[in-house]
């Protein structure tokens, strides 16, 4: 395999699966570490409660906290498509957003009789 397949930025996800079993990198195929995949694969609930996510560049030897940056691009993405954003979503978002979005968000509706 080439090694420009490595000159990109990679995207993993930290995820909390709970007390027991606390928190682990999610195995990702190659083809799935792009910001856009982790995007996609976020708002699809891939992800049940997302923590953290790093980006690296194995060829630059450069790695950074890009939690924040993913966070922002989730509720701009769900802002301007009206994605359905799952509640542990919306506070990942909440706690790591840097800037304030005005979204609404769906909200589930008491059944009439």
């Amino acid at each position: 395999m080439p090694a420009d397949h490595l000159d990109r930025d990679i995207y993993l996800v930290l995820e909390d699966f709970g007390a027991r079993a606390g928190c682990a990198w999610r195995e990702s195929d190659q083809a799935d570490t792009d910001l856009e995949t982790v995007l996609q694969n976020l708002l699809s609930g891939q992800y049940a409660y997302p923590v953290r996510i790093v980006s690296f560049n194995p060829v630059e030897g450069a790695s950074r906290d890009a939690t924040s940056e993913v966070a922002d691009a989730l509720a701009q993405r769900a802002a301007d498509t009206d994605a359905e954003v799952s509640s542990a979503l919306q506070d990942f978002i909440a706690a790591n957003a840097t800037r304030r979005f005005d979204m609404q968000l769906a909200l589930p509706l008491p059944a009439v009789a």
